[in-house]
């Protein structure tokens, strides 16, 4: 069918698949999850890529949301992955592992596409600023519909550190933070990046999008609204479906 695509979401824990109506940003299929090997390696991986088309016996164009930032189908970071991505081509790797033609999309701008297209984002002017908290800390921002790529402020120094190794999912359960804890170093971090950007919306993605409110009564004195992403979890998967999508 021709609005059917496979989108996979490559994540720190796991690697999910599901094939996606992108002209309604919807599931049609059940959620196909495989544990992330480690290391978490180029040969590793694209074959768990070609276990998820397998299993949904799909011969269409895929799209990857992947954690890195990705300049043209090449791996430019490698923060939560094998460094031996670093370098590579992810697209070509895919393509040649699957015989699927693929497009490689950074895991943030792949969520925010789903939630811009079809989400809390949709027909926002001005920047819409999203954040999805996972094993790292994603952004991506929008600005009038316009993406621009690759954005990783997850990696800015904040307190001396690299944010997302003060403030991400995974520092919470490393350091075992309550949510009131680890909500008051987040809270720190969106007003840094609130007093960079001004958005006018922030949108919330990741897996700890689906626990906003353990933690939302502690995020406080943010001007921007601040809201849980319409697709939660799923927003990877429709996003990185929407650019195989307009790719081809």
């Amino acid at each position: 069918m021709q609005n059917i695509h496979l989108g996979i979401d490559f994540g720190g824990s796991g690697i999910k698949g599901c094939l996606v109506d992108t002209s309604q940003g919807v599931f049609t299929t059940e959620r196909h999850r495989i544990e992330t090997p480690s290391p978490a390696s180029p040969e590793k991986v694209t074959q768990i890529f070609k276990d998820i088309i397998n299993h949904f016996d799909y011969s269409g164009d895929v799209g990857v949301a992947f954690p890195a930032a990705v300049q043209n189908g090449l791996v430019r970071t490698a923060s939560n992955i094998d460094k031996s991505w670093i370098g590579q081509n992810a697209a070509t790797l895919i393509e040649e592992s699957t015989s699927n033609r693929a497009s490689v999309v950074n895991d943030a701008d792949a969520a925010a596409l789903a939630e811009v297209r079809f989400g809390h984002g949709k027909d926002i002017a001005g920047t819409v600023l999203m954040i999805t908290i996972g094993s790292g800390l994603g952004t991506a921002i929008f600005t009038d519909g316009k993406l621009l790529a690759n954005t990783e402020l997850g990696h800015v120094y904040y307190k001396n550190k690299i944010a997302e190794k003060w403030a991400s999912d995974a520092t919470r359960k490393e350091e075992d933070l309550s949510w009131k804890k680890w909500a008051k170093r987040f809270n720190e971090y969106l007003h840094y990046m609130e007093k960079l950007f001004y958005p006018e919306l922030i949108i919330l993605g990741g897996g700890a999008s689906k626990k906003f409110e353990k933690y939302s009564e502690y995020l406080k004195d943010v001007e921007t609204e601040v809201v849980p992403a319409y697709l939660q979890n799923h927003a990877g998967i429709i996003g990185a479906a929407i650019r195989a999508a307009e790719q081809h």
